[in-house]
């Protein structure tokens, strides 16, 4: 492949970390983490990049492997969808040295492709962690969305670093850079105009200048106008939350929060975790709070009554009604601040077995004396937790007929679970042995009875063959 014909995202991607835009602080971790390293005494033993697409996550990994002197080892999502592969290609890897090189870098690129519904083999994520623990190599994963419940094993074993999404300027510079590289006539409006519709990604960005350079040999806006057709993307549920902040407009804010695949009611809690994060002023918080609780009614409505009519304000109130609160502070919203995941929906993840639990007892319970499963959980449930809280024998007693689990037991009671638990094995024990002892007699009862009937069978006998001797002429 000649030069000429080389895509210019490759072309022109950084060879150094000092050519990166805007990621000074994302490589100042990256250089700390890469430094106790070498000197043998990593925090962590990987290294998880998240950003949004086109900010460089797997650009910084190459440039880092060629300034460093490392060797490589690239995975991306499509080779580690299974176990095996990991075993076979990455924790070979791990354990040796590169043969041009004193290390090697083990990169796993965009794990998001673990999370989607049948992509990975449940034993992925465990020789994913394995690889991390027993690797002599530095292991480097990226993604676009590292807060998916699946990561959190992954999370929990990697440093973070986070990859900024470019601004407009941070494009703008690197796309002079290459019109002036390939002597290129470019219309600084035409620039502008694939800057601001790349929304931060570089990679994007750059493949829509060398497209409007090669369909119309010169870069104006005229031409990039109608060669490039407005972008649909699907944005992560931190960047549809900024949009959604950052609107100055009602149909704006709305746009924004058709950009996502979340559900109104995720949606909602997202806004609901990350307003006071946003807006700092009292009465700007309490006007975006009171278009949110207002949106909450309207939600509920639709619930209790089925009519869906109601979205359309439910999603009017929580978008465009919190974006256009903030009177007193209007800049307040266009802070660049850190969101976090709503606390609400980590609860019910971790919760999530618990409330399983609950739900299987209570059908349990409600098949045994009639009722609906919502009936026992209110008005059984707590009853039979008093009891599993003050009587041991009791208890114990109405497991075995329920036949409830050990966890089940635990549920019910916290403080004597255990002793439940014991009482319970005791019993049965004492069930088994009289059942074993009802058995041995009822077989003793049968065998006695067969031995009776064939006495009796024999003294018929004996009474017939005397009645023939006696008969006989």
């Amino acid at each position: 492949m000649s030069v000429s014909k080389i895509p210019w995202v490759i072309k022109y991607r950084p060879r150094k970390l000092s050519e990166f835009v805007n990621q000074e602080e994302a490589i100042e971790k990256i250089k700390d983490w890469i430094k106790k390293w070498l000197s043998g005494k990593p925090e962590r033993k990987a290294a998880l990049f998240h950003g949004p697409p086109g900010s460089g996550k797997t650009s910084i990994v190459e440039a880092l492997c060629r300034e460093y002197g490392f060797q490589l080892i690239e995975m991306n999502a499509s080779d580690y969808r299974r176990e095996q592969d990991i075993e076979r290609v990455a924790k070979l890897a791990s354990a040796q040295r590169g043969l041009f090189a004193n290390r090697r870098i083990i990169l796993l690129d965009e794990i998001d492709g673990l999370a989607l519904a049948g992509g990975a083999d449940a034993g992925a994520i465990e020789a994913i962690v394995e690889l991390i623990e027993t690797t002599r190599n530095p292991v480097i994963m990226t993604a676009n969305n590292p807060w998916d419940l699946t990561f959190k094993t992954l999370r929990d074993h990697s440093v973070m670093i986070e990859f900024k999404r470019l601004d407009k300027r941070d494009v703008l510079e690197v796309l002079r850079r290459i019109c002036a590289a390939e002597k290129l006539s470019c219309d600084e409006k035409a620039l502008s105009f694939i800057a601001e519709r790349s929304e931060g990604d570089l990679r994007s960005a750059i493949n829509d200048l060398e497209a409007v350079a090669e369909g119309g040999g010169e870069v104006t806006e005229e031409i990039a106008r109608q060669l490039l057709r407005a972008r649909d993307r699907i944005l992560e549920p931190f960047e549809v939350v900024r949009k959604i902040f950052w609107s100055k407009y009602v149909w704006q804010a709305k746009l924004n929060a058709t950009q996502t695949d979340l559900d109104p009611d995720t949606m909602m809690e997202w806004i609901n975790e990350n307003l006071p994060r946003q807006i700092t002023d009292p009465e700007d918080l309490w006007r975006a709070y009171e278009a949110l609780a207002k949106a909450d009614v309207y939600r509920g409505r639709i619930v209790r009554t089925g009519s869906w009519d109601f979205l359309a304000y439910t999603i009017e109130l929580m978008t465009a009604g919190v974006a256009l609160a903030p009177k007193n502070d209007p800049k307040s919203k266009f802070r660049w601040v850190k969101y976090q995941f709503p606390e609400k929906i980590r609860l019910m993840s971790q919760t999530r077995e618990y409330r399983a639990l609950r739900d299987s007892m209570a059908s349990i319970i409600g098949e045994r004396i009639h009722a609906s499963k919502a009936k026992v959980l209110k008005d059984v449930l707590p009853y039979i937790r008093v009891i599993f809280e003050n009587n041991v024998e009791v208890a114990a007693k109405i497991a075995i007929s329920l036949n409830l689990t050990d966890p089940m037991i635990k549920y019910l009671s916290q403080s004597k679970g255990d002793e439940i638990i014991a009482r319970v094995k005791e019993l049965r024990k004492a069930i088994r042995a009289e059942a074993r002892k009802t058995e041995s007699k009822k077989g003793e009862t049968q065998k006695n009875t067969k031995k009776s009937e064939e006495i009796k069978k024999q003294q018929v006998k004996g009474g017939l063959d005397s009645f023939t001797k006696k008969t006989r002429f």
